[in-house]
């Protein structure tokens, strides 16, 4: 993968995603843009709130690779704001991480999603987009918040597809360095594993002992998790697994 000559912007480029694939877009060269609100200037720009500074940190630029994204909504305005701006300043190929399941599921963060794919297929701009199961990194948040509870609730029925963020990284910077290909075939993880055996992989690796709790849940967006629409089993080209991921965040105890 070789971008070398290459001006590529990553908005979102400090968070979990978009600071790797900075480093990706970075050792196969050419220049490389962070736009996030805690990038340094002239990159510290809010695209909910957009501005002239947004076409001018733009400008110059041959590829954006979209990664800015808050489940607490704005996700449409900012997508808004940057597709107006990537028109201005001339920007040829936009690629935009998406979540499997966007069409299908009924959660209001998912329907955001679809909402800004809908608004880069009508934008004009070259695109691409690929959809991903969920990261390791969100199960372990997940995880960890239950697991501050004397008893760890697991919902009963929930089944995911983890995949490693370093492993979307990877096909992201191939995309950005490659022609506007559309939608692109899904990425999954490489086990759909039930909620409770990632509760228990996460308890093993982190030393701790909870009882599991299996908890019920109702409503139309529990329903929609639980007929899998947000899983890819037959795109399952991920590597690492849960336990993979869980190692390198918790050594062994030899080592701590």
């Amino acid at each position: 993968m070789t971008v070398t000559g290459k001006t590529t912007m990553v908005t979102g480029g400090t968070g979990t995603l978009g600071r790797l694939v900075v480093e990706r877009l970075r050792a196969g060269g050419g220049e490389v843009r962070v736009l996030s609100r805690h990038a340094p200037p002239p990159y510290a720009i809010d695209l909910r709130k957009g501005g002239a500074g947004l076409v001018e940190a733009l400008t110059g630029a041959d590829t954006v690779v979209h990664c800015a994204s808050n489940p607490r909504g704005g996700d449409e305005e900012a997508a808004g704001h940057l597709i107006e701006a990537a028109r201005a300043a001339e920007v040829r190929h936009l690629v935009y991480i998406s979540i499997v399941g966007v069409d299908q599921v009924q959660f209001g963060y998912y329907r955001s999603k679809l909402a800004v794919e809908r608004l880069i297929e009508e934008s004009g701009l070259g695109w691409t987009v690929l959809r991903t199961t969920q990261f390791h990194d969100l199960v372990l948040q997940v995880l960890s918040a239950f697991a501050k509870l004397p008893v760890m609730p697991v919902p009963v029925g929930l089944v995911d597809q983890p995949i490693d963020s370093g492993e979307v990284a990877v096909r992201l910077a191939e995309l950005a360095a490659g022609e506007p290909a559309g939608r692109v075939p899904d990425m999954g993880g490489p086990e759909v594993r039930t909620f409770a055996d990632l509760a228990r992989a996460y308890l093993r690796a982190s030393g701790r002992r909870r009882p599991l709790l299996k908890v019920p849940l109702a409503g139309r967006t529990y329903r929609s998790f639980r007929a899998g629409g947000h899983l890819a089993p037959e795109r399952n080209v991920g590597v690492g697994t849960f336990e993979d991921f869980l190692a390198g965040r918790f050594p062994p105890a030899e080592t701590r």
